[in-house]
């Protein structure tokens, strides 16, 4: 009777073993593989980084052929907008890291010149579209800050939603002490977050409603 109790533990205990085992391989495959997919899309971020120089650059050797910009730019504007939403998803399910935080640092420089390049296509072809800047807190928000920040998410993308191409959003972290966005808040006075920024003039920190940004782009 001994010798069987002893066989069921030392059986019971290499499945249970072989159970977390199975579970600890398949926990770090799925964290590997979302790791590995933020990469990849850092990684093409940094071509497009290049690629929107290049196209600001252009605009000034030559002019700007007001259709083409603008119809290119918020193309682009699109793309990097569901590239965010992407990301978003990835970043919630995974453990931020030194190296996750240096690849974002990248990518908001990214966006911070797809959106100064908004604003030069705009005021100069007199575009009617309209741009959103949405500043938010990446390192260690509170639980209210990261419900409230939830709330703007969700509501921001109903805009994009109803406008589409008439909006060019553009969310970017606030806290990952970058010098063009510590200048973005000083010069619009943003000393709380999240906030949000409509065609340079208009300031939301409280955000109750998609209508509440609708009415504005009126």
């Amino acid at each position: 009777m001994a010798e069987n109790q002893k066989r069921v533990f030392w059986e019971a205990l290499i499945l249970s073993v072989f159970v977390f085992s199975i579970g600890v391989a398949l926990g770090f495959y799925i964290e590997s593989s979302r790791a590995d997919k933020i990469t990849d899309i850092y990684t093409n971020s940094e071509i497009n980084l290049l690629d929107i120089k290049l196209q600001s650059q252009l605009y000034d050797l030559s002019g700007i052929d007001c259709d083409a910009a603008a119809e290119e730019n918020l193309r682009f504007g699109d793309s990097i907008y569901s590239e965010a939403r992407t990301l978003e998803r990835y970043e919630n399910a995974q453990r931020l890291s030194e190296s996750l935080t240096f690849q974002h640092k990248k990518y908001d420089i990214l966006r911070v010149s797809f959106w100064l390049n908004s604003i030069k296509i705009r005021e100069r072809c007199n575009s009617t579209y309209h741009t959103i800047l949405y500043i938010y807190q990446y390192n260690d928000p509170s639980i209210e800050q990261k419900a409230k920040q939830s709330v703007f998410s969700n509501l921001l993308a109903e805009v994009k939603a109803k406008k589409g191409s008439d909006v060019a959003l553009v969310p970017i972290a606030g806290d990952l002490n970058l010098s063009s966005i510590e200048l973005i808040k000083r010069i619009y006075k943003i000393d709380k977050l999240p906030a949000i920024l409509i065609d340079q003039d208009t300031k939301i920190t409280d955000l109750q409603s998609s209508e509440q940004i609708l009415n504005i782009l009126q």
